[in-house]
């Protein structure tokens, strides 16, 4: 059901009043909590409706709109209280492709460390990171682009997240490969895209980033004749 313009900032509010009053423990037991939780209950039943991942996307960018009062009250007051519904939409937000949203989300979940369900199987970090860096993979290698702000803030948010290596180094080689992304990255860029794509295949060697490496070295040495036989 839509909510109006009064309901929504209502919502807000109230989810802003109960996560600012939560034991740290858990949201369990607030009332707009309950609510939400109940709603998204019904929301996943649906999902589970759906075979196709494409089709469960398209459903989830629908549903979350009618979230989204709850998540700005929280963020905005939150404790760090145990929040399912909260770490759930953050997942719901990357599947929809709505990253940024997912990453205002981690932000406060990574921050208070907050737990993933019991049904996810990863640590918050590594979920955050590998997700968003598969998605970013997957576009490049179909010959897309991916949003390097995304990129670098997801690099940001994970930084000192405990993860397995083949995790970081995925999200390390698409955030090399976006900083690479065009015909003539410049010099600071080819540095910085250079440095990503080492640490990468230092952390995990089977990762794909070889021939991204060979081809930016070569472009490296390139602008270093340049820059010599201009100055002869």
């Amino acid at each position: 059901m839509r909510l109006s313009h009064a309901q929504r900032n209502q919502l807000r509010k109230r989810a802003a009043r109960e996560a600012a009053a939560a034991p740290v423990q858990s949201m369990a037991g607030a009332t707009t909590y309950e609510l939400q939780l109940l709603q998204l209950a019904q929301d996943r039943a649906r999902l589970k409706q759906i075979q196709s991942e494409q089709g469960k996307a398209e459903l989830k960018r629908q549903l979350l709109p009618a979230y989204e009062p709850y998540v700005e009250g929280v963020l905005s007051a939150g404790q760090g209280a145990q929040d399912e519904v909260l770490t759930t939409l953050m997942v719901w937000c990357m599947d929809a492709g709505d990253y940024r949203s997912a990453l205002d989300i981690a932000e406060y979940v990574l921050r208070h460390g907050l737990l993933m369900p019991d049904r996810f199987a990863r640590t918050t970090g590594c979920l955050v990171a590998e997700e968003i860096a598969n998605a970013a993979l997957k576009a490049q290698k179909a010959g897309g682009t991916f949003d390097l702000a995304v990129l670098e803030r997801t690099q940001e948010l994970t930084a000192e997240q405990d993860m397995p290596d083949e995790a970081r180094a995925k999200l390390l080689l698409a955030t090399g490969r976006a900083t690479l992304d065009g015909e003539a990255p410049g010099l600071p860029r080819l540095l910085i895209g250079i440095d990503l794509l080492k640490r990468a295949i230092d952390l995990h060697s089977s990762c794909g980033g070889k021939k991204d490496l060979e081809r930016a070295e070569r472009l490296l040495k390139n602008i270093a004749a340049e820059t010599s036989a201009a100055a002869d």
